[in-house]
């Protein structure tokens, strides 16, 4: 038994060398591509905010950095493992100023920041396991994590400049499998509207719940019931994104899938046909799901695959049309994010999209580019030297728990 265990330890080698070697030379012939910008770690999360990406990052780290200029101008430090997951809230309720930060990382821990001083608020012991997933509903003044420990918490965000820890108020523990991604929307036709909840584990399901605020005895709490279960892939879901009556999900089963939801109530009504690859995806973006752009102009989904950017045309969500596919990093592509890009005169805004890997770059790409590519123009690239600090090395354990995390496949 020991000497079978020994070579398939011997083949696995030789395969991540072939892999690591493959992966060096493709560092190398595409270390200029998409306008790279250069991180410590990898982005585990990012939001744009602006001409700003926040990147959560697996060196600890949570960071801002100018995507006009590739420099870093604010940087977090504070969590004692990696940060997965990032959003915002207001520090004003119902402002929209989305002053306070708000972090999730393998600490178990959850932080919210000031970003006017960059100090931290509160820290709150959330999960028996990795924090991997946050969703803030600033209507509701409602946050959702979702952790390693398999399960779903709500957390009180009336007083996020509390200095105390959030105030849990509920949760859900019908997963069998670590809770992956997050979404919502709220329901209103009722009265009064009621929060409609997507939660998608590594298993492949997708739960879908109500959830309403209970007060009549005790302190409130957030009480949900399960509405729908979608069994809907063959193993780990990536991440689900939810807009206009429609919740995409991408996943390491190759697919990515089109649930229409509500669902259609005509008789009939037939499964969108899945999009299918020979890779897991890792993510999906659906252009018009930003609220500056519309399905019309923008009919385009965009996903990360293996270490590539694929392009598809859904001007007909029962034909979907591959378009191109682009080389656009040397190792996984994880994240896809929109940004427009304003000039300083306010007369033009360009769409541009940022990818993030686990190469340690965020790229920039003009999506006009990434529809229907230019003539060849010469790459530039900004290094971050904002600031002094070495990139930080994880253990063998560490790096076992991060492609653990990130659902390296490949």
């Amino acid at each position: 038994m020991s000497t079978v265990r020994q070579e398939e330890n011997l083949l696995r080698s030789e395969a991540e060398l072939k892999l690591d070697l493959a992966r060096k030379q493709k560092a190398e012939k595409y270390k200029d591509v998409g306008k790279p910008i250069s991180l410590p770690g990898a982005p585990l999360d990012i939001k744009i905010r602006g001409n700003y990406a926040w990147v959560a990052e697996s060196s600890h780290t949570t960071r801002k950095v100018d995507l006009q200029t590739g420099k870093t101008v604010q940087l977090y430090k504070g969590h004692s493992g990696p940060v997965t997951s990032l959003v915002f809230c207001d520090k004003v309720y119902g402002s929209g100023d989305e002053k306070h930060l708000i972090t999730g990382s393998w600490d178990k821990t959850i932080k919210v920041w000031d970003t006017d001083t960059k100090s931290v608020i509160s820290s709150t012991l959330a999960h028996s396991d990795f924090v991997k997933t946050l969703l803030v509903v600033p209507s509701l003044q409602l946050l959702v994590s979702g952790g390693s420990d398999k399960s779903v918490r709500f957390w009180d965000l009336s007083s996020p400049h509390s200095l105390d820890a959030l105030t849990p108020m509920g949760s859900i523990s019908a997963h069998t499998r670590p809770v992956e991604s997050l979404a919502a929307y709220l329901d209103t036709t009722t009265d009064p509207p009621h929060l409609v909840l997507f939660t998608a584990d590594t298993m492949g399901v997708i739960k879908v719940w109500d959830v309403v605020k209970e007060s009549a005895e005790g302190p409130p709490i957030w009480r949900s019931t399960l509405r729908d279960d979608l069994t809907c892939h063959r193993t780990r879901i990536n991440e689900i994104v939810y807009g206009d009556g429609h919740l995409w999900s991408a996943s390491a089963d190759e697919t990515i899938k089109l649930h229409v939801y509500p669902p259609p109530t005509l008789p009939g009504s037939k499964p969108r046909t899945p999009i299918t690859h020979t890779i897991a995806f890792r993510a999906v973006l659906p252009i018009s799901l930003h609220p500056e752009l519309d399905s019309d102009t923008f009919p385009y989904l965009l996903a990360g695959s293996g270490d590539r950017i694929r392009v598809y045309d859904i001007s007909s969500l029962d034909e979907v049309e591959f378009i191109r596919e682009v080389e656009a990093h040397w190792h996984d592509v994880t994240h896809l994010r929109t940004w427009i890009q304003g000039s300083e005169d306010g007369a033009r805004r360009d769409v541009w999209i940022i990818s993030g890997s686990l190469d340690g770059t965020l790229r920039r790409w003009k999506l006009s580019e990434l529809v229907d590519p230019a003539l060849p123009q010469k790459p530039t690239i900004t290094k971050d030297t904002s600031q002094s600090e070495e990139p930080l090395s994880l253990t063998e354990e560490e790096e076992r728990e991060l492609a653990e995390l990130m659902g390296d496949d490949v």
